[in-house]
């Protein structure tokens, strides 16, 4: 792309900003410049996924440009940046013309800093833009996803309780497991193996938020869209809060009255979530629908041909593959390599055959957390897998040829052309190896 549409774009947007201490918000000039900035701005993401604009060493950028030739417009957007105290704000396809538009307001009158940039963006509907924060470092995926089990604990605790939770916490978790998951694709989905039985209801929410966001990521979600699949994921069960705890527990069989009941937690789910602040359509979409199954003959069955977000299949998928994996008292858990071959038999069927296909080949041939056996007898964890459908694997040894734990960590790392090394798949189940000791 040409710097000029990057540059009509800031001088549009720096124009709106400016006017904004001249005039009412509701003069019909700044509606004029906000309208030509959001066509500007659509023109461009007509192109491209997304737009940052930020402040390095106090000068303007928008993507690769720079404004190295200040004007006051320019200074004051500048200082507006700065005042934000984030390293920038990303702009994502999808945005509308009321999401700039809100936030030209925001960022001029202020009052976010209570409850955080980003909680004030949501509070306003503002979905498609986000705050960049200043680089921390890369964060430990298993702090993210401890932190993750904690706020869905505060969650249901608010629940059970009788308060409407909050959504702040759970948004800024879902952000940073969006953000683990662009920059390190499969730490999180291998944590999603660990498995708390006694804590099923906590880990299966964590779960199948981490493995949405990686659904979406191999579907080619922006940012934002991730995010609010994440949330979606992250509190996609709440509804089972309003049922028995008895029938949610049972070891056995569920009568036909006991299922009656338990397929109501969609509509009890979604009747407490429209209540949390911040809390888009969408998110609502995948707690009431996330066992409608895509051909649309599951529960709620009054759902039937409503249309619901593209994301709420994305999140059935992340049900179905958890639920697999996962060891209940009435079914043994199948591996990640098993639950892709029982999944695909449902392609078309219970789960959106396009959707699902991508998943499967982000995930690979052997995804993380398959235990396998090596030609030379070893056996080995897939601890990495490409994500685009090639055959590229690190494998942690856990048993030399003799049965015997190696003595020091030992790795290795297969190319797409080795892969006929791996003859064999080992099921942990049977074998008593614990996968969440190891991932």
């Amino acid at each position: 792309m040409t710097v000029e549409p990057l540059k009509n774009f800031v001088q549009l947007l720096a124009g709106a900003m400016q006017s904004l201490r001249l005039y009412p918000r509701t003069h019909p000039l700044i509606g004029r410049q906000v309208k030509a900035c959001s066509s500007c701005l659509s023109d461009i993401l007509a192109r491209q996924k997304s737009l940052r604009l930020g402040v390095t060493d106090s000068t303007l950028f928008c993507d690769e440009y720079l404004f190295t030739t200040p004007n006051p417009a320019l200074q004051e957007l500048i200082q507006l940046l700065e005042n934000l105290h984030v390293e920038g704000i990303e702009f994502q396809a999808g945005i509308n013309t009321t999401e700039l538009e809100e936030f030209i307001f925001l960022a001029h009158e202020g009052g976010w800093q209570a409850t955080g940039l980003e909680a004030a963006l949501v509070r306003r509907e503002i979905y498609h833009i986000l705050p960049l924060e200043k680089n921390a470092g890369e964060k430990d995926p298993h702090e993210i996803y401890q932190r993750a089990l904690n706020v869905v604990r505060n969650v249901f605790d608010d629940v059970r309780l009788g308060r409407v939770p909050s959504s702040r916490q759970a948004r800024e978790t879902v952000a940073e497991m969006v953000a683990s998951t662009l920059e390190n694709p499969h730490a999180l989905t291998a944590l999603s193996l660990i498995k708390d039985y006694d804590n099923y209801t906590f880990h299966h929410s964590v779960n199948v938020a981490v493995i949405a966001i990686a659904v979406g990521r191999a579907c080619g979600l922006n940012e934002a869209q991730m995010r609010t699949l994440g949330l979606g994921g992250l509190l996609h069960d709440l509804g089972k809060l309003k049922i028995d705890v008895g029938i949610i527990n049972k070891p056995g069989r569920l009568t036909l009255e006991e299922f009656e009941k338990i397929k109501k937690h969609p509509v009890h789910g979604a009747g407490i979530v429209e209540q949390m602040e911040g809390v888009s359509r969408e998110v609502i979409d995948i707690v009431i629908g996330h066992h409608l199954h895509y051909n649309r003959q599951g529960y709620p069955d009054d759902l039937a041909g409503r249309p619901l977000s593209p994301l709420t299949d994305m999140v059935a998928i992340a049900d179905s593959y958890d639920a697999m994996t996962t060891m209940r008292s009435y079914r043994r858990p199948v591996s990640p390599r098993q639950a892709m071959r029982e999944m695909n038999t449902t392609s078309g069927i219970l789960l959106h055959p396009e959707y699902l296909a991508h998943f499967l080949t982000y995930l690979g041939a052997y995804p993380v957390g398959t235990v396998v056996r090596l030609s030379q007898g070893e056996t080995a964890l897939v601890t990495k897998a490409d994500t685009e459908g090639r055959c590229e694997l690190r494998l942690k040894i856990l048993f030399n040829k003799e049965g015997t734990q190696p003595e020091k960590e030992r790795f290795v790392e297969l190319s797409a052309g080795e892969s006929e090394r791996i003859v064999g798949e080992v099921d942990p189940f049977l074998a008593g190896i614990d996968l969440g000791s190891l991932l």
